[in-house]
């Protein structure tokens, strides 16, 4: 149980795209069997980025130190709000971060750009219709709710997203936080070489690796392999 101490809330950023209730999924039940209570952020997005720092903001300033995370971008947010404040953050659950600094050609920004494009031509319902039919069953299911409940503003939150920039090497290495990593060994989208640097260049971090035929069957796995990574580094301090 969570003691004065120990965080009792935690901060969770979907991914882009995503929203509010794949991170709850992911999130909530593992972090619940730890007595913390999770926010599942919804993203704005007119300002994605920036209402994921309200967000953030908002809950260090009502419960003090707070465990941070989210999937992709979210991971990248969570984790450079940590480097700006190491006196609010107990820890980070980053999963499935996309790219170290600059997005350039980094996979998941280029497949951003192209689908705010794609939607900008074509429209959300055929944009739609070719993501299912390329996608794994589960992620499809997933984005085409959450693209619904974002439209008309996808495509500006696809570009806001694809032009972030993440913590750099050198920023890295200066984030004291401890850090818990969940990359997937089978996402193009999402490499598990970027967590394997972050892992690297970070202090204090641990990556567990799982699949994302896992992720399908349970988004949790992906909140359970965080707090995995979280406690090798922990339990070794």
């Amino acid at each position: 149980m969570p003691s004065d101490d120990r965080p009792s809330v935690a901060v969770v950023l979907p991914g882009t795209g995503s929203d509010a209730d794949f991170v709850a999924r992911a999130f909530t039940e593992p972090l619940t069997s730890r007595g913390v209570r999770t926010v599942a952020v919804e993203p704005d997005p007119r300002r994605v980025v920036g209402s994921y720092l309200d967000a953030l903001d908002g809950a260090a300033a009502q419960h003090g130190r707070i465990l941070v995370g989210g999937v992709s971008i979210g991971a990248a947010v969570a984790l450079q709000w940590a480097g700006s404040h190491p006196d609010r953050v107990a820890g980070v659950l980053a999963a499935l971060p996309a790219w170290t600094g600059t997005a350039a050609d980094a996979p998941a920004a280029a497949s951003a750009r192209f689908t705010a494009a794609r939607l900008r031509a074509d429209g959300l319902e055929q944009v739609t219709a070719e993501m299912i039919a390329s996608s794994p069953p589960w992620l499809g299911r997933e984005l085409a709710k959450s693209w619904r409940s974002q439209w008309p503003h996808l495509p500006a939150a696809l570009d806001e997203a694809s032009e972030y920039h993440a913590p750099g090497l050198d920023d890295l290495e200066r984030i004291t936080a401890p850090v818990g990593i969940a990359a997937a060994t089978d996402d193009a989208v999402h490499p598990l070489e970027v967590a394997r640097t972050w892992s690297e260049r970070l202090p204090h971090a641990g990556l567990v690796t799982v699949t994302l035929d896992e992720i399908g069957a349970d988004p949790a796995v992906l909140g359970y392999t965080c707090l995995s990574a979280l406690d090798s580094i922990l339990h070794t301090a």
